[in-house]
């Protein structure tokens, strides 16, 4: 539940030595840090953000010990449950510093939706988990308003979630953030990546910058390059950095439903930590591999200034960041332009970028040739 603060009262019954020092003053759970009022605040801001997210299976009530969910309801018949969990990461103190908490809930939803979807799973539900120092009710708006915008285009809802206001644990101005999702695909329509064979494609789906993962290494190269957040990116001068480095997640859950639906896709990969070798590679049969044109994709200009003016390797670079690309798709290599088409429709920027061959005999997964142009 949001706000779910917990506190207790002594009661009557429990009696109190008096030999005992006394505190020189009252104490109260509000002069430990912990403002009750702005909880319940809190919950009357958020609440109609989250009955904004209803689907056909749940009904948003904050305020309950949980939330149900009817799957008959919302359609399945022998459905198979899949569950992700995730966070922000250091991108959250990039938030914080700059003042701006309005993407960091898209974020924490696509980082877990996006594992959802590369399943063969619709997203189904989603709960949050926010951690602060002290509660500030505006900017926790900010932070659900972008969950519940998130969760409304994945076609899931925001079903409760708990805030909590750790004094001690976290600095007053400081926050973290966890969230959870469950969703739901038939029994037998899972996407396991068995269907991959040689001769299918590998497209990629653009990014939308950094999405979350790399952010200690981005933070590391600001701070060495004496930057600011709030100082103009020097690859963009018409948007702050922090603006640029807060670009959120993209996510792809409509349109790999939709190109599910006309059986498009033998594999999906979200391209997150460990880059697109790294990811591609775990859904690949064993006697499959992919081999990759690092040329066949624009570079972000984000990337190509962090690389060049934080000095970070080639290969580094690969392995930390998605490079431009959030999301991998093997289709069936007789049917690549109906698979273009459909994710461009649905307005994604589409590169072709692969194939799958038999995998060589050094055991390779994923063979990325040439250097990325940037």
């Amino acid at each position: 539940m949001f706000g779910g603060r917990r506190s207790s009262i002594l009661g009557n019954g429990i009696a109190i030595n008096k030999d005992h020092q006394r505190a020189s003053s009252e104490n109260t759970y509000s002069a430990a840090g912990v403002d009750i009022a702005a909880g319940n605040e809190f919950v009357q801001r958020i609440s109609p953000i989250a009955a904004s997210t209803r689907r056909a299976g749940t009904d948003v009530e904050i305020g309950g010990f949980g939330a149900f969910f009817d799957l008959k309801s919302a359609g399945f018949k022998d459905p198979i449950l899949v569950a992700a969990t995730d966070g922000v990461g250091t991108k959250l103190l990039v938030a914080q510093e700059a003042g701006r908490h309005d993407t960091v809930g898209i974020d924490l939803v696509a980082m877990c939706v996006n594992d959802i979807v590369v399943q063969g799973a619709e997203p189904l539900f989603f709960l949050d988990y926010l951690a602060t120092g002290k509660l500030e009710p505006s900017a926790g708006e900010e932070i659900v308003a972008g969950i519940a915008k998130a969760c409304i285009e994945s076609g899931c809802a925001l079903v409760g979630g708990e805030t909590a206001e750790m004094p001690g644990m976290y600095a007053t101005d400081e926050y973290d953030l966890a969230g959870f999702a469950v969703g739901a695909v038939e029994r037998g329509q899972q996407i396991t990546g068995d269907r991959i064979a040689i001769g299918d494609s590998v497209l990629g789906l653009a990014s939308n910058g950094l999405h979350s993962n790399g952010f200690s290494l981005v933070r590391r190269i600001v701070k060495s390059l004496s930057l600011s957040y709030s100082d103009p990116a020097p690859f963009d001068r018409d948007r702050r950095l922090g603006d640029v480095l807060l670009d959120p997640t993209t996510l792809y859950v409509s349109s790999c439903l939709t190109a599910m639906k006309s059986d498009l896709v033998h594999g999906l990969a979200h391209i997150t930590g460990g880059g697109l070798a790294e990811n591609l590679g775990r859904i690949l049969p064993d006697e499959l591999a992919a081999v990759l044109d690092a040329n066949a994709w624009d570079i972000p200009d984000v990337f190509s200034w962090l690389v060049t003016a934080g000095n970070v390797p080639h290969e580094d670079a690969l392995r930390t960041f998605n490079m431009g690309l959030g999301m991998a798709v093997v289709v069936p290599g007789d049917r690549v332009n109906d698979a273009v088409l459909c994710f461009e429709n649905e307005g994604h920027s589409v590169f072709r970028i692969g194939r799958i061959i038999a995998r060589p005999d050094t055991g390779e997964s994923v063979r990325i040739k040439g250097e990325v142009r940037l």
